[in-house]
């Protein structure tokens, strides 16, 4: 048997003997409804998926990131899985290394391009023509480090994080000398609006349109190639920034202490973070409480809700699958 297949076996058994555990930690029984639980939808990738997002006809994207140093000369994919015929097919190969993804109002799909052969830029992608353009490629006129996620504001801002985990910078430079958070306003103005994340990885706009999350994941990865770290001095956390009705940004603090990768939101402004080392997605609510937990097989990196008749559905990208559970309550979407 290959180890694809024995993969999927564990899979079922873990599922089948329900250890896909729900959690509700504090008094908030409005999270799942009965009978709640995590389902597999997608187990094939080739190295390890991230940054859902799901259209506004409902399929699901998904970024599958071939790192080169395991020997996946790819540059990565994007898969497409259509939640009426329940299959999925790439819909770009190579991705250009795409991460966080999300689609903006207009129906386009905005994409971090990471580093490891990427694009180390951001991208729009018309979904009619099939056409992309850049919409930030540079800042003071140097190169991204490796763009890691977004997110988009009501006004069409888009918010990404620029960190360096230190994969391929022995021969892919570090010109950004902060790992920061950056702004693309409308007219393509690309402004610097946080540099003291540290490490930042996954962002996020709340509902009400007046905070902006930032995850802070320091592994001490400082560049040079895999595996030269230095001690980190820093928690992680989920950081929460006030945001003005320009874009702009004033540090409030940190609103949870967890490593957190990517997050959501519903519609009440709870936040649903993956918590990579934890193997769980943990529910916190708008101040910062943790509500509820969902255990996850392999390790998560990121979640999404659907849309439509799928809003109450939250997509879990985590090792080389994604999963689906359902909620009680729609998430937040433009």
């Amino acid at each position: 048997m290959n180890i694809k297949g024995s993969w999927r076996i564990v899979l079922g058994v873990w599922m089948c003997f329900g250890f896909l555990m729900v959690e509700s930690i504090a008094d908030e029984p409005s999270i799942f409804p009965p009978g709640s639980k995590l389902e597999v939808l997608f187990d094939g990738a080739d190295s390890f998926t991230e940054g859902p997002a799901v259209s506004p006809d409902g399929d699901l994207y998904f970024s599958d990131i071939t790192w080169s140093h395991t020997g996946l000369d790819m540059a990565g994919h994007i898969w497409r899985y259509d939640v009426e015929k329940k299959e999925a097919r790439i819909f770009r190969s190579p991705s250009g290394q795409a991460n966080g993804m999300a689609f903006d109002a207009d129906g386009n799909l905005v994409i971090a391009q990471g580093a490891d052969f990427g694009g180390r830029r951001i991208i729009r992608t018309d979904m009619k023509t099939g056409k992309s353009v850049i919409l930030a490629a540079t800042y003071k006129e140097l190169p991204f480090n490796a763009p890691n996620d977004l997110a988009i504001d009501k006004k069409g801002r888009i918010y990404f994080s620029d960190p360096s985990y230190g994969r391929q910078m022995a021969f892919e430079p570090i010109y950004q000398s902060v790992q920061g958070v950056y702004r693309i306003d409308p007219d393509g103005k690309v402004s610097l609006i946080i540099i003291n994340a540290v490490k930042p990885n996954g962002v996020m706009v709340s509902p009400d349109q007046r905070t902006l999350y930032v995850a802070s994941v320091d592994n001490g990865a400082v560049g040079g190639g895999v595996g030269q770290l230095e001690k980190r001095t820093v928690p992680h956390a989920i950081l929460a920034y006030d945001l003005d009705e320009n874009g702009e940004v004033e540090y409030r603090g940190e609103f949870a202490a967890c490593k957190a990768d990517g997050m959501a939101v519903d519609i009440k402004g709870n936040v649903y973070a993956a918590l990579h080392g934890d193997r769980k997605v943990a529910v916190f609510s708008p101040s910062g409480d943790e509500l509820a937990s969902i255990a996850v097989p392999e390790k998560p990196t990121n979640v999404t809700f659907g849309r439509g008749p799928t809003s109450k559905i939250l997509y879990v990208t985590a090792g080389k699958s994604v999963y689906q559970i359902e909620l009680s309550n729609p998430g937040f979407s433009l």
